[in-house]
């Protein structure tokens, strides 16, 4: 990345986030929103908690999970979950940031289709933004190529009528997207700590699959693998926030 990161310097916001599993929390966000000051409300819809009054909130944040969005027979409230996006990004047009699954539930909710991939995407991998990547606001400051941390089985296979495609590679042509003018979506996670990949693999649905995309002995590995990244993950996380509640 070049230059210096947006000024994240404002009012303190309320920050409204949608949780699907305890793990796949915010991550480094966390720390970013408590040192600005920001209010942080977390839904943890798996649990069954409410979705509030949503015009109180200046952002949302909708994390991943072990679901896909297709699932509503098993997980009834991700009809309610999309209904609750589209009226965020469409009616009350108010900046949304969606991260793996969050960012499939801001594809399905707006018009557009995920589907199963033929190949899971798991670890560290290459992407690239695209030209109208390079030029958007939330990727402002990043050189063209970055490395991204994946753990999808899932992917965005038709854009929204309104979505724009800003990164891509050759696993996941939709690396990350935006819809409308303020409304984004990151297919791979850039809210690693180094506790994510221990918390993620005990839960029995992510073990499973890393150790299906990259065998048994590199997922034991995958943890130290991470660490040596995880300095520009924090850097990339740190820009994004920063770009994003620069639009705030």
């Amino acid at each position: 990345m070049k230059g210096r990161p947006a000024n994240s310097e404002s009012q303190a916001m309320r920050i409204l986030v949608f949780q699907h599993l305890a793990v796949e929390h915010p991550g480094i966000f966390r720390e970013f929103w408590r040192a600005d000051g920001h209010q942080v409300q977390i839904v943890a819809l798996d649990e069954g908690e409410p979705i509030p009054d949503m015009t109180d909130f200046d952002l949302m944040a909708v994390m991943g999970g072990p679901m896909d969005i297709w699932e509503t027979d098993t997980y009834p409230w991700l009809v309610t979950e999309m209904a609750a996006i589209r009226r965020w990004v469409q009616v009350l047009r108010r900046p949304y940031l969606g991260i793996c699954l969050g960012h499939q539930l801001l594809a399905e909710a707006s018009g557009g289709q995920v589907g199963r991939m033929a190949t899971p995407e798991v670890g560290v991998t290459a992407t690239t933004l695209t030209p109208e990547g390079r030029r958007d606001r939330l990727f402002s400051g990043f050189e063209p190529d970055l490395q991204a941390f994946q753990w999808h089985g899932a992917e965005v296979q038709r854009l929204p009528e309104d979505g724009v495609v800003l990164a891509a590679n050759a696993a996941c042509p939709v690396q990350a997207m935006r819809v409308g003018d303020r409304a984004w979506g990151i297919q791979f996670h850039i809210e690693m700590t180094s506790s994510t990949v221990a918390e993620w693999s005990a839960v029995p649905e992510y073990a499973a699959s890393m150790e299906a995309a990259l065998g048994v002995e590199r997922a034991k590995g995958l943890e130290t693998e991470l660490a040596g990244h995880l300095p520009a993950f924090s850097a990339i996380a740190r820009r994004i926030n920063a770009n994003l509640l620069a639009v705030c």
